[in-house]
């Protein structure tokens, strides 16, 4: 009785072993059957952080840095467009001569013959918008500013006239409003007023004298005098 216990007590750890080995060996086949079914899955698609380059994901990437890049690009135009105007504008203003206005169409020219003027024409008609801004066309003083041309005659509306240093005077007229005074000392560029319609006008211009004097009847031809002076009009 006793040897048939002891025998079937030593039965017991050996059974135990064997199951414990075979779990052992099922799980490690499972466990390598699973890393086989991943890698195999994984196979067949791309590997993880590639699907952004290659799906809809690469599409918004592109798009999107070629938006970034597209306004730092138009934020560098537009610093370099702007850079451009202010280096424009303080050479206008150191030196040399411009243009009084700066979007127009000419329109009656120096000389022109026609039923508005008592005489020929005696300036350079500039066609703009009123309220346009008139510029002076180089440094000099201020002689000349007020209505009846300044002094000229009803026919010129309101009027400013430039002495400049090399001895010409400048003058501008049908002006809807005067932004300067007798005696102001202005520069190539300052704006002295705004275009208009007033006087012996038959549509809102720019009319533009350079003379010899202050005073009506010693205008010579403005645009060939800009010419001279590296001016295009």
């Amino acid at each position: 009785m006793s040897k048939r216990v002891s025998f079937q007590h030593s039965r017991r750890p050996s059974l135990s072993r064997a199951r414990g080995a075979m779990m052992a060996a099922g799980l490690g086949a499972s466990m390598v059957l699973g890393t086989g079914a991943a890698f195999a899955a994984g196979s067949t698609g791309a590997p993880s952080g590639v699907d952004h380059l290659t799906g809809a994901g690469a599409a918004r990437s592109i798009t999107e840095q070629a938006s970034v890049q597209g306004k730092l690009a138009a934020k560098k135009a537009a610093a370099a467009k702007k850079a451009a105007a202010v280096k424009k504008a303080a050479i206008k203003k150191a030196h040399g001569w411009s243009a009084p206005v700066n979007r127009y169409e000419l329109s009656a020219s120096y000389g022109n013959d026609g039923s508005r003027w008592a005489h020929k024409h005696s300036g350079q008609d500039f066609a703009v918008p009123i309220g346009t801004r008139v510029e002076a066309a180089h440094s000099g003083v201020v002689v000349k500013a007020g209505p009846n041309g300044g002094g000229d005659g009803p026919a010129y509306g309101n009027a400013v006239v430039i002495k400049h240093s090399n001895g010409t005077y400048s003058q501008y007229a049908h002006l809807s409003r005067i932004d300067v005074r007798i005696g102001d000392a202005v520069r190539t560029g300052d704006r002295i007023a705004l275009s208009g319609n007033t006087g012996n006008s038959s549509g809102p211009h720019l009319h533009f004298e350079i003379r010899h004097t202050a005073d009506y009847g010693s205008a010579v031809n403005p645009v060939h005098f800009l010419h001279r002076e590296g001016v295009r009009v």
